[in-house]
Formats: structure tokens, C-alpha cells, sequence
């Protein structure tokens, strides 16, 4: 049976360790839902604290709020 390994950010380029993605991508995404359910708030924030991070290694800065954040806003 495969070993699960998460989809992580390699800085600075902001590429999943394990698919290579923008990250986060759909696997990562999943699993930071699962890790925060029921704390919407909590995930907001630490991915508003990455964006930031982010923000100072990445040139193009116009679309990283869609790709950190935006995904993640309740429905």
C-alpha cells in the first residue's frame, strides 16, 4: 500500500514537494480542510499568514490572494 505524504510548500518557489502543483493545490487543499474543520477562521488565518510569506518571494502578487485564499472563504 502507498504511503500517504503531504502536499507541502517548497519555498521559495511555492511549488507542492510532491506533485510539483502551485501550491496549494487540490490535495493540499483537502487536507487543510480536514485539518481545520470546523475552524474556518483558524484556516483563513494561517493562510493569510503564508500569503504574506509568499508575497515577498513570488513576482507575480496580483493572483496570489485567489490562489491562497479565496478557495477557502465559507460557501
Amino acid at each position: 500500500m502507498p504511503r500517504y505524504r503531504p502536499h507541502v510548500a517548497a519555498r521559495p518557489s511555492w511549488r507542492c514537494r510532491v506533485c510539483g502543483a502551485a501550491w496549494p493545490g487540490s490535495p493540499a487543499r483537502l487536507a487543510l480542510l480536514g485539518e481545520y474543520r470546523g475552524n474556518r477562521t483558524g484556516l483563513l488565518i494561517y493562510l493569510a499568514t503564508l500569503l504574506d510569506e509568499a508575497t515577498g518571494d513570488l513576482p507575480d502578487t496580483d493572483r496570489l490572494a485567489d490562489r491562497f485564499l479565496t478557495w477557502a472563504r465559507a460557501r
